[in-house]
């Protein structure tokens, strides 16, 4: 019963999250085909969801959210340097 609720509740929160992405395209003005809402609201991995969702902030089309480059692809690191 309790493995029934959290399979629940993390589907519920991926589909928040799903809901969220598309609801920062659309308030940006971006138009979201047929073929990217689906991938999107299909998707239940919660950590791409996240990193879709951070993308939607600063992007310029639907295709943005699914653009891999360097930056992307390197783990983020605080640069500890200025610490003593």
């Amino acid at each position: 019963m309790e493995k029934a609720y959290l399979e629940g509740h993390a589907e519920g929160r991926a589909e928040s999250r799903a809901a969220f992405t598309l609801r920062v395209l659309e308030k940006h003005g971006i138009e979201v085909p047929h073929d990217i809402r689906e991938r999107i609201t299909s998707c239940a991995d919660l950590d791409t969801l996240t990193l879709w969702f951070d993308r939607s902030l600063t992007a310029s089309t639907a295709e943005d959210l699914f653009v891999e480059t360097p930056e992307a692809l390197q783990p983020q690191t605080q640069n500890n340097t200025d610490q003593v």
